[in-house]
């Protein structure tokens, strides 16, 4: 009997999936396109779906070497916050965050975006003075944020560890209540599905190996499938910028380095929030499936790496047992690493270059998928227009040779 459920369970199973809709098309490239744009990842598809829906540009590729939001967008703890410090990154996160409340509406795919708030923990006195600086700054910029002592953060996670005589003393915490998180690969469908639908072209297995100019002008990019001509090209290639610049004769500002993390066996709801600290450099949250998600810091060296080393997860292990020690007992299923680029400010670039008609979207750090919606359309605004959005003008890649750094590493100094 219970074989032939499982036959009939099958066999109908089939019968109703073969004739299932494709979420986007598999088209053949064109010759020639006036965007194309290089990684689709999130914030390549976000660049897409905004080029053809605010600005009217349908006439657009995205040429991914594997699979859509296979890359960085899979290799994330998909933590969403806008609590940076200084004005110009604040204000491009807030405004980030603004679309994540609305983006399952405006996509009509659920992105799974939960606003479960995230504490930013304080171990030291000098980590209760930079919270209490962030946060403040955060107001004044009409962010949502808040100090709170140690029995405030005891109150909203019972099950951490705040006795004064831990290894890591909880003294307090920075608190933006409209911080959460998303399922990362939705948010590549939801994008890849309304960009395909209004008229983009999303080209898979692709690889791109080269980006051809003449007379100091964009005209294409070489790919494994042959030549795609280009009136324009915008590259978001998270983790591998510094390659694609070299392709067009530039040199970027950036370091890659792996970041890695690690997820547990599902256990019942324990934890309703994210808690960072950048001191241990250890972050965590719980899934909707019950897993724990558990992020580290980047690796001390430079590569390309999706492995990464095992005393960084060892240090980021125990860092979290000892702020939650119930969770020594808990197994980790797998660990997996992503690849990074980094800027000296820890702010990303999203600008044009000195080649017309290129245009780079890269150095997010550990910050991009938070940031996902916010930077599509931004950079979509500058590709269409050819100059800055008023929002990614201080992120200009000129910054670098006039001075004017924007540095973050105070509120994006763990992986996040």
């Amino acid at each position: 009997m219970e074989k032939y459920s499982l036959l009939k369970l099958f066999k109908h199973a089939h019968k109703y999936h073969e004739n299932w809709q494709r979420a986007w098309r598999n088209p053949t490239p064109k010759k020639v396109y006036d965007v194309v744009i290089v990684g689709g990842g999130g914030h390549g598809l976000a660049t897409a779906y905004y080029l053809a829906k605010v600005h009217g540009i349908t006439n657009v590729a995205v040429v991914e070497k594997g699979y859509l939001g296979g890359g960085n967008t899979a290799r994330n703890t998909t933590i969403i916050r806008s609590n940076y410090l200084w004005d110009e990154a604040s204000q491009l996160y807030e405004f980030a965050l603004k679309l994540w409340e609305d983006l399952s509406q405006d996509l009509n795919f659920n992105v799974m975006f939960s606003q479960r708030g995230v504490l930013n923990l304080g171990h030291t006195l000098q980590d209760m003075r930079d919270i209490e600086r962030r946060v403040n700054a955060n107001r004044l910029n009409g962010i949502d944020g808040h100090v709170l002592s140690t029995a405030e953060v005891q109150d909203i996670v019972p099950l951490m560890n705040c006795s004064p005589d831990s290894r890591y003393p909880v003294l307090g915490a920075s608190w933006q209540p409209r911080g959460g998180t998303a399922r990362h690969d939705a948010v590549a469908w939801g994008y890849a599905r309304g960009a395909d639908a209004l008229g983009v072209d999303l080209i898979q297995e692709t690889e791109v190996t080269g980006i051809r100019r003449s007379n100091g002008e964009v005209v294409g990019v070489e790919t494994t499938k042959g030549f795609i001509g280009a009136r324009k090209v915008a590259c978001v290639t998270a983790g591998n910028s510094g390659v694609m610049a070299a392709m067009a004769g530039l040199r970027l500002p950036i370091e890659s380095r792996p970041l890695q993390a690690l997820v547990s066996e599902p256990v019942k709801p324990c934890l309703d929030t994210v808690v960072m600290s950048n001191a241990v450099h250890g972050y965590i949250s719980q899934s909707d499936k019950g897993d724990l998600v558990i992020g580290a810091g980047v690796d001390a060296y430079n590569g390309y790496g999706q492995r990464g080393s095992f005393h960084v997860i060892e240090h980021t292990v125990q860092a979290i047992c000892e702020l939650f020690p119930a969770f020594s007992r808990v197994r980790m299923n797998r660990q997996w690493g992503g690849i990074v680029d980094t800027c000296p400010d820890a702010c990303p670039i999203v600008s044009k270059t000195s080649v017309k008609g290129l245009y780079f979207n890269c150095g997010w750090g550990t910050g991009g998928f938070k940031a996902t919606p916010g930077s599509g359309y931004v950079f979509a605004d500058t590709v269409a227009n050819d100059r800055p959005h008023p929002m990614a003008e201080a992120f200009n890649i000129d910054r670098f040779s006039s001075g004017a750094l924007i540095d973050e590493h105070g509120a994006a100094g763990v992986a996040h």
